[in-house]
């Protein structure tokens, strides 16, 4: 086990023992384990097994005077697959502050415009995740966001970044959603939202999301625009998706068509089988199609546990 590893050990054993001991605080650790066997065709085809986003994390907060609570997360993604060196990478780790004018939280954190889109993505951590075809997808370090209430079921997202971000190339920038329902469909049976980055990690960027429920089935859509941010045109694209479940499984197909950071479509099918809440089993082939005629494929199974 290297120095940082036996560090972080200690840090999340004693944020959780010092919760404990204190009334108020809730400490929770939690993460998840993904990891799936794949047989990837990229021009040359090669088995592999794949940490996909596995991460480990502690969060909590305390009740402070006048309905205020001092809130934190410190997150780190794992890969459980290949012998790292530097096994753990930083994803969301801030502090902040929650009372009835919404949240406020300050560090490292995802852009409004990537908590936009929801649940939509059915592949988000694999190979078709949205983040691989379109712009918009950002975690940034040196942000501020604040999360409002729910009005009538409208929210709002922001999120500044400081001009000292890694990828701020000197200037600050904004990025803004507006979302409405719940992301989740399950106090609501629609969920939209719009969002705006200007001056993100060197682009200007818009996006459209919607996802709905007919019955069981739920279907989403998203449209997404960008270019650079001295206002040269960069790409744009569209994913539209559709989950069905049936008994413990649940069957998952997407396709999106973009050419913005890859110019092609995606084809994706996929299936999850619940084993218990916090696991299931899971199954994709993801099809890739190039303009300039290149073709990678993916077919993978493996399995997902949350704690």
């Amino acid at each position: 086990m290297t120095t940082f590893s036996k560090t972080l050990l200690a840090v999340a054993t004693g944020l959780l023992f010092s919760g404990a001991a204190v009334a108020d605080e809730k400490v929770q650790v939690y993460g998840k384990v993904n990891a799936t066997l794949q047989s990837d065709d990229t021009g040359e085809r090669e088995t592999n097994v794949k940490s996909n986003a596995s991460r480990i994390g502690v969060k909590g907060g305390i009740k402070l005077d006048n309905d205020l609570k001092a809130i934190y997360q410190v997150e780190w993604q794992v890969d459980v697959a290949d012998d790292e060196k530097d096994n753990f990478k930083a994803r969301s780790q801030w502090v902040g502050l929650q009372g009835n004018f919404g949240t406020v939280m300050l560090g490292r954190n995802d852009t409004a415009m990537k908590k936009s889109q929801g649940k939509i993505d059915l592949f988000n951590d694999y190979e078709a995740d949205i983040k691989n075809l379109f712009s918009g997808d950002n975690r940034l370090d040196d942000t501020l966001t604040y999360i409002s209430p729910k009005f009538n079921g409208f929210a709002v997202r922001a999120t500044f970044i400081a001009e000292d971000g890694a990828k701020s190339d000197g200037e600050n920038g904004t990025s803004l959603a507006l979302m409405y329902g719940d992301s989740k469909l399950k106090k609501s049976k629609f969920y939209a939202s719009v969002a705006f980055d200007s001056k993100v990690a060197g682009s200007d960027t818009t996006r459209v999301s919607v996802q709905g429920k007919l019955g069981d089935l739920k279907l989403g859509a998203i449209y997404n625009e960008s270019e650079y941010i001295d206002g040269t045109s960069k790409g744009d694209g569209f994913l539209v998706s559709a989950a069905y479940p049936v008994g413990k499984a649940t069957l998952k197909a997407q396709y999106q068509d973009g050419d913005d950071k890859k110019e092609g479509d995606v084809i994706s099918v996929g299936v999850d089988y619940k084993l218990a809440k916090s696991v299931k089993l899971t199954g994709f082939y993801t099809d890739y199609s190039f303009e300039d005629g290149k073709e990678e494929s993916h077919l993978a199974v493996g399995m997902e546990y949350k704690f």
